[in-house]
């Protein structure tokens, strides 16, 4: 029996069968034929020729005839006959396995920010496009500023881009596009190791992030501290600028320890004065002081640089009905007469001069 015969037809359709043919979205690998002005062309094998327009691989590494270069396919035939690729696209899926792979290790990766705004920092990472929000910078990055000033929130932000930063995956949504990165998250183990070396009693130094009204922030190592305004000196403090600045290294000691702050106190590491000046203030003596502040229930006078003394409004005469604004004029000089020194609890209570006088 004579054998069939082939027919050149047959041979095509016999090698198509044998050919994948390419989907849209699918990964493919071939090498670049030509780099062009405006377009890249790769040779696919017996799947065809790729085509990348060359705008579109502005955000890759220099392309060379010859390199391996793997793409995602875009449209399976143009009307030229070659398949529209994107090497961008390709990078980014590669990008999403890879920082899902990331997050499922829990593992610390390195990424500088390349933009940022008043929410946190911008992040690309394997192609893949993220946010690492303010919430999540660690201690010696978060913008701690006074009456959150954003413009100032902004500019501490802005100093951050293109700094290398350690950071961990903290989510990962590829559906939603949604990549978040967080600082505090890398350093967490480390900062366990800290916080069981400290101990209250401690004195540490510490680098201050953040002046705000109610105290000062510290980074103590990558730990977190707050030294509150009743903390900064022995005596009333108004404006802790006046006291220190961003940037200024101080030393403080540890009062209290929570699980992710300090509080310090630099006010305990020296001797306090009142405890000295009080000595020279006796009950029934005259002394002159100024009115440092005015309140419903009486004024507070400075009788000595650190001790500050009260006239309740029980002493101003006519009951609880006098109003203390129409007795006092604040920063005014008056004369007293110390009623009662009670050095357990720090209190001196002064009663008007001349009331004392008018007594007797």
């Amino acid at each position: 029996m004579a054998k069939a015969t082939l027919t050149m037809d047959d041979l095509l359709a016999s090698a198509g069968e044998n050919i994948k043919q390419l989907t849209v979205g699918e990964m493919v690998t071939g090498c670049i034929l030509s780099v062009r002005k405006h377009e890249v062309l790769v040779d696919l094998g017996a799947q065809g020729i790729g085509y990348v327009p060359r705008r579109e691989v502005g955000f890759s590494r220099q392309l060379n005839i010859g390199d391996e270069v793997t793409a995602s396919i875009v449209d399976t035939e143009l009307d030229n006959g070659y398949s529209l690729l994107s090497l961008r696209k390709a990078a980014k899926d590669r990008g999403w396995e890879e920082v899902s792979a990331k997050m499922d290790r829990s593992e610390t990766i390195e990424v500088s920010p390349y933009d940022a705004n008043r929410g946190g920092l911008l992040v690309e990472y394997e192609g893949v496009r993220g946010f690492l929000p303010v919430s999540q910078l660690s201690a010696e990055h978060y913008p701690r500023v006074g009456s959150a000033d954003k413009d100032e929130i902004l500019q501490r932000l802005n100093a951050l881009v293109g700094q290398s930063m350690k950071v961990r995956i903290l989510d990962c949504d590829r559906k939603a596009n949604k990549l978040i990165f967080s600082e505090k998250e890398a350093i967490k183990d480390g900062l366990a190791e800290r916080f069981e070396k400290l101990k209250i009693g401690d004195t540490v130094t510490g680098v201050v992030t953040g002046v705000v009204d109610f105290g000062v922030f510290v980074n103590v190592e990558g730990i977190e501290g707050l030294i509150h305004i009743s903390e900064i000196s022995w005596e009333r403090v108004n404006n802790p600028n006046d006291y220190v600045k961003i940037g200024q290294s101080v030393e403080a000691k540890i009062i209290s320890i929570d699980k992710e702050r300090l509080s310090l106190s630099m006010k305990q590491l020296t001797k306090d004065p009142w405890l000295d000046e009080v000595e020279a203030f006796q009950p029934s003596a005259e002394v002159e002081g100024t009115v440092t502040r005015i309140t419903p229930f009486g004024a507070f006078v400075q009788i000595s640089p650190a001790v500050e003394a009260l006239v309740h409004i029980s002493e101003l005469g006519g009951g609880n009905d006098v109003d203390p604004e129409k007795v006092f004029t604040l920063n005014e000089r008056k004369q007293f007469v110390i009623l009662e020194v009670d050095k357990e609890n720090r209190k001196i209570s002064l009663t008007l001069a001349g009331k004392k006088k008018n007594k007797s």
